[in-house]
């Protein structure tokens, strides 16, 4: 997409002289750097001038179909563009609000079709935690290093069996949290163990490598579910004790993700993990089964069980160190051929929240 650069219409709008352009690792944007003034619908009732960037420009950025126009960057200044003194918005906020250093984000949409309409709902907390938007207790990591959310990854399971790996394969570039990105992706070398211990404990006699690589998507009739057929992925972390270590479980209600669209008289699923030339990314895969909590003042991010994916799982009580919970679908009976079908962005709306408190736990 490509257009003249353009005066926005907001009245208290004013620009700063300079553009900005991001690149990811698949599509970029540039815009006209200026600032606004912002009000959060929720909480504290007053408008924060913040600095934001127009897109008059951009590439593999805006898909089709998609609802959303833009994006809020959560991350360290550091990372900010086109430099670490261009204040970041969640910096303005704590600084003119005096909320906590912390936000935290529930994402709903466990095992519900992927279909880019934006209703799956789910909520950002800016400057506290909500106790209601979760379950039992918060488990938390240590963030590594202040830019992307680093953590530290021990080790993977694939239906309790570790991969084996050095758990320097899973952090040799970085290993970050980030809700920006919509699945999980894993190094090339931990991606290829990850799939090829899914595919050798599933009940499914054979894929197509097109399911792997997610240019395929895998259809079942109507009436069933496939997700008794697919391990669950655990993923250990760091403790904040250092000494200890918890682990995060991923169901197959999360990366074996249903897609609306397939037609006919099929269920069609995805693969919800991706290989990535660089880093391990939990990705909104990973944390739609969770409520996650980014204690920056704490240099901690923690995880929760999420109610809003009630459908898919069943709380079992304090974790003791175990992030798994859930129940087991009805058996699919079924497994129809590949087809090969485009997948539609990712889309969610949020309700956004402002705390005045910060939890302890």
């Amino acid at each position: 997409m490509l257009e003249e650069p353009q005066q926005p219409e907001s009245s208290t709008y004013r620009p700063k002289g300079f553009d900005v352009t991001v690149k990811y690792t698949q599509g970029s944007w540039t815009g006209l750097v200026g600032e606004d003034v912002v009000t959060i619908p929720k909480g504290f009732n007053s408008s924060y001038l913040v600095n934001i960037a127009t897109i008059f420009e951009s590439e593999n950025f805006f898909l089709p179909g998609i609802r959303w126009n833009g994006i809020l960057g959560l991350a360290y200044a550091t990372l900010a563009k086109p430099s670490s003194s261009l204040e970041t918005f969640f910096d303005s906020l704590v600084a003119q609000a005096k909320i906590p250093n912390v936000f935290s984000m529930q994402m709903c949409g466990a095992g519900l079709p992927v279909a880019g309409s934006g209703t799956n709902g789910g909520s950002l907390v800016l400057g506290g935690i909500e106790p209601t938007l979760y379950k039992g207790d918060i488990w938390y990591t240590p963030i590594k290093e202040e830019w992307y959310y680093q953590i530290e990854i021990l080790k993977l399971e694939i239906g309790g069996q570790s991969l084996n790996l050095d758990c320097r394969e899973y952090n040799a570039d970085k290993a970050i949290v980030d809700s920006g990105t919509t699945l999980l992706r894993l190094p090339q070398k931990v991606f290829d163990a990850v799939v090829e211990a899914v595919a050798r404990t599933s009940l499914i006699p054979e894929f197509s490598e097109g399911f792997w690589t997610g240019s395929q998507l895998a259809c079942w009739t109507n009436s069933e579910t496939p997700w008794s057929y697919f391990p669950k992925i655990s993923i250990y972390l760091r403790d904040e004790n250092s000494s200890r270590s918890f682990r995060i479980t991923i169901l197959p209600q999360l990366y074996i993700q249903p897609m609306m669209g397939a037609g006919l008289n099929y269920e069609c699923y995805r693969f919800g993990i991706s290989p990535s030339t660089n880093a391990l990314v939990i990705g909104a895969t990973v944390m739609e089964g969770f409520y996650v909590v980014f204690d920056r003042a704490r240099k901690r991010v923690g995880f929760a069980a999420s109610p809003c994916a009630a459908k898919v799982y069943q709380n079992s009580g304090g974790w003791e160190g175990d992030g798994y919970f859930g129940k087991r679908p009805q058996d699919a009976s079924v497994l129809l051929p590949l087809l090969l079908l485009d997948s539609p962005p990712l889309l969610r709306t949020v309700t956004v929240l402002i705390s005045d408190q910060i939890n302890k736990a």
